[in-house]
């Protein structure tokens, strides 16, 4: 199919998202909030426990910002570890337990101390010239680990038995950093009623789309990829295909392209869903195709 004619279909796609799509979705926390910087911190909460299935990482967002009160930026500034091991002990989320969450919320308290915000931190690591984020990822999450989490794990760094590193991955490592490509786009695109547009001096155009389980298969089914593995390198040959029909925003198609599989139910397993799918015309997959 012409490429004007995969923009069209992609770009109806997009304009489809919904409100009924975001309240299933994690970034629907940050919209708890009008204020900037407390959708800011909302946004490194949501996004790094933003893994695994739908219903459990709402319940857990829930959880952790019903605690929070009604200011997260507020909150992290007042932070005190000591307390929060306590008030979050029987915390878990998957890999993730109660000590990598106070650490997560340390490790926020640091970088706005240090650079009144964590906007500012991240720019410090990020290269206005690069083609993308791949530099500023690595720099980004290396200086985050390296802050000292003595007050959350009597050490500078965490133990040998946390998954707080879990939490920041880096694209050197091979990671796809679905979440921290996330948070970027909810943060970096501009206010669209779905992403936030808070931050400044990153371009959108500088965004890789976060790889999930959906991005994967149904960006398989488009031709946007080859790879098979959900690493960093299938990323940004997504993105490649993606800049193709918007270069200066390219990441634009991950939400309603995400939500095809975690809202509108594309399993691959055809059926009348395939029918009715919005991308039913460009999506070679054999159960899209017309009898």
């Amino acid at each position: 199919m012409p490429p004007n004619d995969i923009k069209t279909v992609m770009d109806k796609l997009y304009a489809a998202r919904s409100w009924q799509h975001l309240a299933n979705d994690p970034l629907s926390f940050c919209h708890r909030y009008s204020d900037p910087a407390d959708r800011e911190v909302a946004a490194v909460i949501a996004s790094a426990f933003s893994y695994g299935g739908i219903r459990i990482i709402l319940r857990t967002l829930d959880s952790i910002f019903s605690a929070m009160g009604p200011s997260p930026r507020r909150y992290v500034e007042n932070f005190r570890p000591k307390q929060a091991l306590g008030d979050f002990t029987g915390f878990r989320h998957r890999f993730n337990n109660g000590r990598d969450l106070v650490a997560l919320l340390w490790g926020i308290r640091l970088m706005i101390k240090d650079a009144g915000s964590v906007n500012s931190f991240f720019l410090r690591h990020h290269d206005h010239d690069a083609a993308d984020v791949t530099s500023t990822l690595n720099a980004f999450s290396s200086a985050i680990l390296k802050q000292d989490y003595g007050p959350v794990f009597a050490s500078s760094s965490a133990p040998a038995d946390s998954y707080f590193p879990f939490l920041f991955p880096a694209p050197s490592a091979g990671s796809a950093c679905k979440r921290l490509c996330m948070f970027l786009r909810w943060v970096v695109r501009p206010a669209d009623g779905i992403d936030l547009g808070i931050w400044e001096g990153i371009s959108p155009s500088q965004l890789i789309i976060p790889v999930d389980t959906h991005i994967t298969r149904i960006c398989g089914y488009l031709g946007f990829t080859a790879r098979k593995s959900a690493d960093w390198r299938m990323a940004t040959e997504i993105t490649a295909a993606l800049r193709l029909l918007d270069p200066s925003d390219p990441v634009k198609y991950d939400f309603s392209l995400a939500h095809l599989g975690i809202s509108e139910g594309c399993d691959g397993s055809g059926g009348l869903r395939c029918t009715a799918c919005p991308i039913a015309g460009i999506c070679p997959h054999s159960c899209c195709k017309p009898a």
